[in-house]
């Protein structure tokens, strides 16, 4: 690339139910809402699991890109997330403090967690995106959902999945909010995404 290139920052509202990667075989991409720039150079800023919603980053800065996700920036990454189950105060402080998940060979780095509010699962389905309203139709109706904001610094495979897991809990839904200093825009619906400058 000469000197003259420019290069592009979007910020992507990613919805439930897509991969990111930039093809598969089995399920829509985070790069199949760019095929109109027809710009081979983009690529995501991390990564997003198959059911997690939220902010995500597409970029052709391969700079920019380390900068947002390499551990040493410890980068803080802010998630809404609903679970079924408890948060005890002694789960919270686990969360908080770090904790041992299968796979890792050190704990967790400190977390901060924010509870902010309890219901039952049949009440906050209509809430969750229809894939997810799928998959957890079945469940028992009456099943403890808490919701709240957790933010870590790490970007694990699946890492706020497991920490939820090893204090007993299931992610439902999971929706990036903000990562470093930038906060997704609420006028994104999922699917949506604006070219900004960073």
């Amino acid at each position: 690339m000469g000197r003259s290139y420019m290069y592009h920052y979007y910020m992507f509202h990613k919805p439930a139910g897509c991969i990111t990667a930039r093809r598969d075989a089995k399920h829509a991409t985070v790069m199949d809402y760019f095929k109109e720039l027809h710009n081979d150079n983009l690529s995501p800023v991390g990564r997003l699991d198959l059911e997690t919603e939220g902010l995500l980053f597409i970029t052709d800065d391969g700079v920019w890109n380390q900068k947002l996700t390499h551990p040493n920036y410890k980068k803080e990454k802010c998630y809404e997330f609903w679970v079924t189950g408890e948060i005890t105060e002694e789960a919270k402080q686990q969360l908080e403090q770090g904790l041992w998940i299968e796979g890792f060979t050190e704990i967790t780095a400190p977390a901060k967690v924010v509870l902010t509010d309890r219901s039952v699962l049949k009440e906050v389905l209509p809430d969750l995106p229809v894939v997810l309203q799928k998959k957890y139709s079945e469940r028992q109706p009456n099943y403890p959902v808490v919701k709240g904001n957790i933010t870590i610094t790490e970007g694990k495979k699946r890492q706020i999945r497991r920490m939820m897991k090893a204090i007993g809990c299931r992610v439902i839904y999971l929706k990036r909010i903000s990562m470093g200093e930038y906060v997704l825009d609420e006028t994104l619906k999922p699917g949506e995404w604006k070219e900004f400058v960073p």
